[in-house]
């Protein structure tokens, strides 16, 4: 049955106070000039569903929360959603029907626990459906449908009143739209929209295979084998060609090894004797230098000691010589003064000065024998040094000697093989190199076949999905028609109801779900203005018409519309006829469905058989906040647009 849905009451929270509306009836007019508030309240209850809300200056400054008290079904719920922006992302819900507060729900989709699951499940729906492109070559799995879609087929918004349908003119939504309307007409289900999404899923996959086999493909070209077995072939003969370079040097060390005669073998042995014989004489050279410097650098230390004796007994000997008559120091005359004998003329002390014969004496013996011995020794020095020098030149001519004659005795056997050996290691290496690469193309060969294996079941897979959902969409072919015959008959009696000129025919097209007007799509039909209107709601009330008589459908039995006489302006007789439309439409199914409809004077010729709220400037929608006048009206596309 259709989809019960009832907007019982709004709630906004100002600072001023609470301002509260109910809608008991099936079709409610908010009814008011332009500026006090009547587009501020529909978009207000539009946010409180978790929608964005094209919020006027009067709610963000002066409303706090908006409440909306709805039926869904057989669920009720209240929704209290703050206006503050740091608060607005989550909503606080009761269940109205068991009087308990539920946790607060996140307006995000991708949040847990989310206001827009809570409310796809009331409608009968699941809240993970997408809305997957129905061209053959798509690979999108399209996008989430969600209740913000479906409150597109529920309220008319005034900036759409007179220009569009569902937002049908916006193409990257016209795969969803089309979706949303099926979904609610049961002509789709939730596995049809999953196996669309999973047929275009699978499809991408084929395709990125696809490209993917392609890309190896031509890579493998490059590699000049045109199968597999070709670069099995190409492999093995790199390997036959490794193992055959492999024994042809096996062959060429054994051939170019030294010679290893008795007589060669023992100049090998007498040269490594010589080299470290050589080493040995090179070490004691440098001792033998070593010493002979320290010890001529000793003796110099010592004849620097003689010498300095030798002064010093110069010194002594000279000043011993001098016979004072005056005293050095105050020049008195020494003469008469008595010295005793051995004592010195001046201080008196002992002198010991002797005026016998120059003895040696035992430091300078002492340093004159050391002079000598280092004499001595440095003597034994440079006979060793010279002694080692000439062993060491000895050693080198024997060793450069051996060398010579070691390299002559070999270099006939191992000179001619060199390039031999130099060839087969090169074959070696290309043919180690070749298999490398071979391997890496055996490697992409399998790729290949993994890739066509991989397409192959892919492909299967997306041809039989695609069965399933061709063999479901048959299915439901019957369906579809009586459902188009209804709104066809009822959307062409609607618009000879209401009489709009010029129209001669009006129907639904058949795949896009929009109205043709004289066989033409409604936006190639008029541009915008008074047809457009008259279309909107003719075709909106032909909808709620058809699902609520069937009874068979998932629609939402609620319209919400804005502003329908905006473009009229003079055309009272439409203007009358829309209203007697929406009039007989609310009477002929009483109790299953609900209009509201904000909209400024009515037409006089209108019958008031619905309730009717009437705002001016001192009563506007949001009755606490003091209206400022008509003078300081801007609308709110005005201010969208500043």
């Amino acid at each position: 049955m259709t989809t019960n849905f009832r907007l019982n009451r709004v709630l906004l929270d100002t600072i001023e106070g609470p301002v509260r509306y109910a809608f008991p009836t099936d079709l409610t007019i908010l009814s008011g000039p332009t500026g006090v508030g009547k587009t501020t309240l529909l978009e207000a209850i539009k946010f409180g569903f978790g929608s964005d809300g094209m919020l006027a200056p009067v709610i963000t400054e002066s409303v706090t929360d908006v409440s909306v008290d709805v039926t869904i079904g057989r669920a009720r719920y209240l929704l209290v959603r703050s206006t503050d922006a740091n608060k607005r992302g989550s909503v606080r819900v009761t269940d109205l029907r068991i009087q308990e507060r539920l946790p607060d729900h996140s307006v995000n989709l991708d949040h847990v626990p989310s206001l827009n699951s809570l409310l796809m499940n009331a409608l009968g729906f699941p809240d993970n459906m997408r809305a997957a492109a129905r061209t053959g070559g798509s690979t999108n799995a399209g996008t989430r449908i969600s209740f913000a879609d479906i409150l597109s087929f529920m309220y008319i918004a005034q900036s759409e009143m007179n220009r569009d349908i569902a937002r049908s003119q916006d193409t990257y939504l016209e795969s969803k739209r089309k979706a949303v309307f099926e979904l609610l007409f049961r002509l789709t289900d939730a596995d049809i929209l999953s196996l669309r999404s999973e047929a275009n899923r699978l499809h991408g996959q084929v395709a990125a295979a696809q490209k993917e086999t392609e890309t190896v493909r031509s890579f493998l070209h490059t590699t000049n084998t045109t199968g597999k077995e070709e670069a099995l072939d190409a492999y093995g003969d790199a390997t036959n060609d490794q193992i055959a370079a492999e024994a042809q040097l096996r062959v060429l060390r054994a051939a170019i090894n030294p010679v290893t005669d008795r007589e060669t073998q023992v100049m090998r042995d007498l040269l490594t004797d010589t080299e470290r014989r050589l080493a040995d004489a090179r070490a004691a050279v440098t001792t033998l230098t070593r010493q002979r410097r320290d010890l001529t650098s000793e003796r110099r230390r010592v004849e620097a000691d003689l010498a300095r004796l030798q002064r010093m007994r110069d010194a002594g000997a000279r000043i011993a010589n001098i016979e004072f008559i005056t005293c050095p120091r105050c020049v008195q005359s020494l003469a008469s003064r008595p010295v005793p004998e051995g004592s010195c003329r001046v201080c008196l002390q002992n002198d010991p000065v002797t005026t016998g014969p120059d003895d040696d004496q035992y430091e300078q013996h002492q340093l004159t024998g050391q002079l000598r011995e280092m004499d001595e020794q440095l003597d034994a020095l440079d006979s060793q040094l010279d002694a080692v020098n000439e062993a060491v030149d000895e050693r080198e001519t024997l060793i450069k000697h051996l060398t010579l004659e070691i390299e002559t005795r070999t270099s006939e056997r191992v000179t001619p093989r060199l390039q031999a050996y130099t060839d087969a290691s090169n074959k070696l290496a290309e043919a180690r190199s070749r298999q490398r690469e071979l391997e890496t193309v055996l490697r992409q060969w399998d790729r290949v076949d993994d890739l066509a294996a991989s397409e192959k079941r892919l492909s299967a897979e997306r041809d039989r999905v695609r069965a399933n959902l061709a063999q479901r969409e048959t299915n439901l072919n019957k369906r579809r028609q009586s459902i188009l015959d209804d709104l066809n008959t009822e959307f062409a009696r609607a618009m000879r109801s209401i009489g709009v000129p010029s129209i001669e025919t009006a129907t639904i097209h058949p795949t896009n779900y929009l109205p043709l007007l004289n066989g033409r799509l409604f936006s190639k039909a008029s541009k915008g203005g008074g047809i457009i209107t008259a279309t909107q709601i003719a075709y909106w009330t032909s909808i709620l018409y058809v699902v609520v008589s069937r009874g068979d459908t998932s629609f939402p039995s609620f319209l919400l519309i804005d502003s329908p006489r905006m473009a009229l302006n003079a055309a009272t007789d439409i203007s009358t006829a829309l209203y007697q439309r929406l009039a007989n439409t609310a009477a002929a199914l009483p109790g299953k469905l609900q209009f509201i409809v904000a909209d400024n004077q009515l037409p006089s010729t209108v019958r008031r058989e619905f309730s009717e709220i009437d705002f001016d400037y001192d009563h506007p929608t949001v009755s606490t906040i003091h209206h400022p006048g008509p003078s300081a009206v801007r609308t709110m596309h005005d201010n969208e647009a500043m």
